[in-house]
């Protein structure tokens, strides 16, 4: 997958999410709080495998606009107030396939406290780098394969189905074998930080943009995404380029290099 694929599918994460989402907004954040990734998807999960009411209910009510993302602009299944809506949703994940991935999703995924401490590290990091980024919440959900990230204004969601491992036997049907190396649960928090970073930074007139802007700016990202995450999640000879242009320019900071080709 090109550097290009890359922002076209971070864009796609920004521009899915253009209605503002906010969900329990932390204004009175401390820096390094610890972060939790709240489980949206358990409700998802027991209002598809179960049809319990209840807990459709529930997401409505505490997370009424993930909800409204998720059905609206992701599954693309119409308006969240159609009185149809509920049973299209339903219907939608009653096939093997999608309730193969809400079991087997629900299973890798029970205990998220590694994920919850490499975020908390991950934005401790960002917060000292970029002092005035706000802590987004963060949440998991269950998409069909369609979205692995979603960003809003106060927050990220990530799709579990979309991380379950480059050798999980569903994805050998619609991804290649490239694309199903980044499909693992290494990458989720990588992931979520590049496509934030990409919804603060985001490039002005991106359209008319050379080639080389749009790889220089999604290394810039990622590297920046590397760092917060203290490994390389991401690899590629332009991430090379930033890296040593941070070496022989001390002076720079990151928020400096996020804007070099923006």
């Amino acid at each position: 997958m090109g550097l290009k694929d890359v922002f076209y599918i971070l864009l796609a994460a920004m521009l899915i999410t253009s209605c503002e989402m906010k969900l329990k907004p932390n204004d009175e954040e401390e820096e390094g709080q610890d972060i939790e990734v709240l489980r949206y998807d358990r409700l998802e999960s027991r209002y598809l495998t179960t049809g319990d009411f209840s807990a459709l209910q529930q997401m409505n009510i505490s997370y009424p606009l993930e909800t409204r993302t998720l059905i609206e602009e992701i599954l693309k299944l119409g308006q969240v107030n159609d009185p149809k809506i509920n049973s299209k949703f339903l219907n939608l994940y009653q096939d093997s396939i999608p309730q193969t991935i809400i079991a087997d999703a629900e299973f890798a995924y029970a205990d998220m406290s590694d994920l919850n401490r490499e975020f908390t590290q991950a934005f401790a990091r960002l917060r000292q780098w970029f002092p005035n980024l706000h802590v987004p919440n963060i949440y998991a959900q269950i998409t069909t394969l369609d979205q692995s990230v979603v960003v809003g204004n106060q927050s990220i969601g990530f799709s579990l189905d979309k991380y379950l491992g480059e050798d999980y036997p569903i994805y050998a049907k619609y991804y290649s074998e490239e694309q199903r190396k980044e499909m693992t649960r290494e990458m989720i928090v990588p992931d979520c930080i590049s496509s934030y970073l990409m919804s603060q930074y985001q490039m002005k007139d991106w359209e008319n943009r050379s080639q080389l802007d749009f790889d220089m700016h999604i290394a810039c990202v990622m590297w920046i995404a590397n760092h917060a995450v203290g490994r390389k999640a991401y690899k590629s000879e332009f991430i090379d380029k930033v890296d040593k242009y941070m070496q022989t320019h001390k002076d720079c900071t990151y928020e400096q290099l996020l804007n070099r080709y923006r």
